[in-house]
């Protein structure tokens, strides 16, 4: 877990790739259920389906680390990687692509991931400028709304989102082995990232948190884009949290408080705890949204 955070707080500084050092980084397994595992490492959460079928992956984390991934799979099973899923464009989760792709992967996400991951992108709050991503990394397939495999005995049915964290978000459902993997939509580690950048909005993030939560129940596991594998009731508090502060913000932006004013008054501080990072970045992204008119 303290990995965990340490790697999700760090996505807001505007060198993460420069400040980790991948030959120290640890790719770790945990079983979900059977047949699914999640692989923590350094960037967003894997999912990896593994039967007699295929190897299904979701997200790849970044380039320098897919050797320790590849060895994480193999220790799991002899079979080589027939499909990643990106759950968005950002670094974090598809840095591997072109590896797994040269590696005979097929890759598939939304039509917008293709789109930004081949343009050269600009993400505003990090500061950070992001170059057209190479020919062997790009979705070869991709959806609007969304696709459904039908493999390893379930059916994996990926969903995209209304704009969320990114305009590009897909939640795929793993349905017999009731696991949900959410990307960063859902943010076990602190507050969400909202993407403004790129077409992100406070108001998918949340929309999605109860999408997911009234089409799962009691026994669901969910495997987010940082933290910790977790549950609906998880899930509940994570929204119950965003709406609070999103209530809150639109009261402090119709009293035109600047966002200097509303960081003054420390309203994430309550949810400190129990979702410790990225609260800056939060509350400065949620007033420059809910300014807008």
């Amino acid at each position: 877990m303290r990995v965990a955070l340490v790697v999700a707080a760090a996505l807001c500084a505007t060198s993460l790739q420069a400040q980790t050092n991948y030959d120290t980084v640890q790719v770790k397994s945990t079983l979900v259920a059977r047949g699914v595992h999640m692989l923590v490492g350094a960037g967003g959460n894997i999912a990896v389906a593994v039967g007699d079928d295929a190897v299904f992956i979701v997200d790849d984390q970044f380039a320098p680390l897919t050797p320790k991934i590849q060895a994480a799979i193999a220790a799991l099973t002899s079979k080589p990687v027939r499909f990643v899923v990106n759950t968005h464009w950002h670094f974090d989760h598809t840095g591997g692509n072109e590896n797994f792709g040269k590696a005979g992967a097929m890759i598939v996400a939304h039509d917008n991931v293709r789109k930004r991951m081949s343009t050269e992108q600009f993400i505003a709050s990090l500061n950070r400028r992001e170059p057209a991503a190479p020919p062997a990394a790009l979705p070869v397939v991709t959806f609007s709304d969304g696709v459904t495999f039908h493999i390893n005995g379930d059916s994996i049915v990926i969903t995209h989102v209304p704009p969320a964290h990114t305009d590009g978000d897909a939640v795929i459902r793993f349905t017999k082995a009731n696991i949900v993997h959410m990307g960063d939509v859902f943010n076990n580690a602190g507050l969400p990232f909202v993407d403004l950048s790129s077409g992100g909005s406070i108001h998918g993030i949340i929309g999605a948190a109860e999408q997911v939560y009234a089409t799962t129940d009691a026994q669901t596991k969910i495997i987010p884009g940082h933290g910790a594998l977790t549950n609906r009731d998880r899930l509940k508090q994570y929204r119950e949290m965003l709406v609070a502060l999103r209530t809150r913000m639109q009261r402090e932006v119709a009293a035109r408080r600047s966002v200097d004013q509303v960081l003054a008054l420390k309203i994430t501080e309550p949810y400190a705890k129990d979702f410790p990072g990225g609260h800056e970045r939060f509350v400065r992204l949620l007033h420059e949204e809910l300014s807008k008119r």
